[in-house]
């Protein structure tokens, strides 16, 4: 499993780009990626790299379509392959759940 915390975002339209943050949310929601949302980034889990990179290009085009100027993108990625992991077991592992 790969477990990624995933922030994309125009730097090039104003102060607020609520609008475009809640596009890529929905993106993410509509992929069948298991994912949290919080109030900086999303977390997703996906099976493997190829999957999430083809969710973040979708994301990516989709404000590319609006024709933003300039993108920021911010993504982490934690992929453990000696053992499965999830979300869930990393909040457990420290007391969360």
């Amino acid at each position: 499993m790969v477990i990624a915390e995933l922030s994309i975002f125009p730097t090039s339209e104003g102060a607020s780009v609520s609008s475009y943050v809640k596009q890529a949310i929905q993106i993410i929601e509509d992929s069948g990626l298991k994912s949290v949302t919080g109030g900086m980034s999303t977390v997703i889990e996906s099976p493997d790299l190829k999957s999430l990179f083809l969710l973040i290009e979708k994301t990516h085009q989709a404000m590319v379509e609006r024709d933003v100027k300039r993108i920021h993108i911010d993504l982490r990625i934690d992929h453990r392959l000696d053992k499965d992991a999830s979300v869930v077991s990393k909040l457990k592992s420290i007391g969360k759940i």
